[in-house]
């Protein structure tokens, strides 16, 4: 049957992937109230059309960072790409080209920085979590600015990895044949084995992640590149006005897609304070929970530039590789330019929040 609704891509990729790897996709920290909570606020937000609006033409196109996009629907940084196709991040990238979509590759990519940006035609940034080892770090940071990366996205929500009961019953460890290549295999080594009751992803956060991470830091990394910076995992008015004296160009709402801190704020709600306390021109992006185009409009409506897409590109690339993500973005632009004409809004600029009761 021809996918019709990103969802179509979720059943054939259940199908197709080990049950180990479909929990470590799907599952978030403890009960999961967080991973729920995110679905539930965009499927409680309801939108105000307008009527006698000449929608002949719909316009998804903006600017971020510098960089031209065809629509705000990017793709947000996930490890590991290979677990889902042989080809990992660089069928990812260009699936995400032939959208004029932005990839956020991560730290533990399964394909080197230097793949992905042969792969690319669309920019991409670079995803960091605060290693332990520095000169780890910096010795990746220079390399994505030499290969063409365009900002660097550090996640400041993961001192430690929450409590994925998923990953700890299965006792989910990465196989041996996937790798994040990018980064020196004595780093790596905890995530290919699984203690009893914890998980490879769990143990080699423990052992690599420093959790002594603090807004004085930045400067470190300010110092080593003269690519952007944006802050992943901001869910408060006090850590958005933070970021934006300490001189960060963007920052994304994110819960870690409800994989740490579970009963933390669902991202569409945190979002309207997160805009009120940042800069006009700091860009705010939002990730978690986002399903379909119409979501993608209340996020734009109540402040982000643009959203970062997981799961879903995740479910396309299982499915069907480099065509399955390229589909699932495709899908959700038709969707977003659909919801668009009928909200009697054509352009994002004409987003704003009167366009959603929540």
């Amino acid at each position: 049957m021809e996918a019709l609704e990103p969802a179509d891509f979720e059943r054939a990729a259940r199908a197709r992937l080990p049950a180990e790897t479909w929990d470590f996709v799907q599952g978030g920290s403890g009960a999961e109230r967080t991973l729920a909570a995110n679905r539930a606020q965009f499927e409680q937000a309801r939108l105000r059309p307008r009527t006698m609006v000449d929608v002949s033409t719909t316009d998804q196109r903006l600017t971020l960072l510098g960089s031209p996009l065809s629509t705000p629907i990017g793709i947000a940084p996930v490890a590991y790409h290979q677990l889902f196709h042989p080809e990992g991040e660089t069928a990812t990238a260009r699936a995400a080209g032939r959208a004029g979509a932005l990839m956020v590759a991560g730290i533990f990519a399964s394909r080197t920085l230097e793949s992905i940006a042969e792969a690319a035609t669309g920019p991409l940034w670079l995803q960091l979590y605060w290693l332990r080892r520095r000169d780890a770090l910096a010795a990746l940071v220079e390399r994505a600015e030499a290969v063409g990366f365009r900002a660097l996205v550090l996640t400041v929500d993961a001192p430690r990895i929450g409590r994925r009961l998923r990953d700890a019953r299965n006792g989910f460890a990465v196989p041996a044949h996937i790798r994040a290549v990018n980064l020196d295999p004595s780093l790596m080594a905890a995530s290919h084995r699984a203690d009893a009751g914890s998980s490879g992803i769990a143990d080699h956060a423990k052992e690599q992640f420093d959790p002594t991470l603090t807004w004085a830091d930045l400067a470190w990394l300010r110092e080593r590149s003269s690519l952007p910076i944006v802050l992943k995992g901001i869910l408060t008015a006090e850590d958005a006005r933070l970021a934006a004296e300490h001189g960060v160009d963007a920052v994304v709402v994110s819960n870690h897609g409800g994989r740490q801190l579970d009963g933390a704020l669902p991202t569409l709600s945190a979002l309207p304070e997160v805009v009120a306390a940042t800069p006009p021109d700091l860009p705010v992006l939002l990730d978690g929970g986002v399903r379909t185009g119409t979501d993608v409009a209340l996020a734009v409506a109540l402040g982000a530039r643009a959203v970062l897409i997981g799961r879903p590109i995740l479910w396309g690339l299982a499915a069907d590789g480099e065509n399955g993500v390229a589909r699932v973005l495709d899908l959700l632009k038709t969707e977003l330019d659909d919801t668009l004409a009928l909200l009697g809004r054509p352009r994002l600029a004409d987003l704003d929040p009167t366009a959603v009761v929540r």
